[in-house]
């Protein structure tokens, strides 16, 4: 019996994934996840063999929980759950070693197929999605610019970020303006989506 930790914040999505693996007679659904942050503390009590995660979750994203959760219970697999739209996203879990995705609008028949061969440590890549997410490109932005934009996405002000992350507000500022003209962007809201759209973020 494979055992599964699902973490998906659309209850109408979670809700159907979880339907179409209680139908498989070697597949079990051992624990739900809304949130990023809830991954580790289920996946540690549950101890499953795959998580299927959403990347884009509240609190803390899929990729970084991926990340803990390699680190804290090695023997869990990691499947992804993208969207062909985010190329930037896939090539961010390459570069931590994920190896397993599953694009969301995949037939329903695809997802058990998919979960049994994660399991047996294979790769699970989609040919189209990977070509994408190299041919659009690594982050052109630094560490320190990724964290301070990140603060911005999640509305934080130059002075909050600056209390946050031990710097002055000028210095933020800078890494903003810095970011801002990478990404090609107008202003930090184009910034923000142009990063967040890439994955970069």
């Amino acid at each position: 019996m494979i055992r599964i930790l699902l973490a998906e914040d659309m209850h109408m999505i979670r809700a159907a994934l979880t339907a179409l693996l209680r139908l498989e007679p070697d597949i079990e659904v051992v624990a739900e996840a809304t949130r990023g942050d809830e991954i580790v503390p289920a996946a540690l009590r549950t101890r499953p063999d795959v998580a299927i995660l959403d990347i884009d979750l509240p609190g803390v994203d899929g990729i970084t929980a991926s990340v803990e959760l390699r680190e804290r219970l090695p023997d869990c697999r990691v499947l992804v759950l993208t969207a062909m739209g985010r190329p930037g996203q896939v090539r961010r879990a390459l570069g931590y070693g994920i190896e397993a995705f599953l694009v969301k609008d995949a037939p329903g028949d695809r997802l058990a197929d998919a979960v049994r061969r994660t399991a047996q440590g294979l790769r699970v890549l989609d040919p189209e999605l990977v070509s994408a997410a190299m041919e659009y490109g690594a982050s052109p932005l630094t560490p320190r610019e990724r964290e301070v934009l990140g603060q911005a996405a999640r509305g934080a002000t130059a002075e909050e970020i600056a209390a946050r992350l031990h710097l002055s507000a000028g210095t933020v500022r800078n890494y903003l303006t810095g970011a801002i003209t990478k990404t090609g962007a107008r202003n930090k809201i184009n910034a923000i989506r142009v990063a967040e759209d890439a994955g970069w973020i």
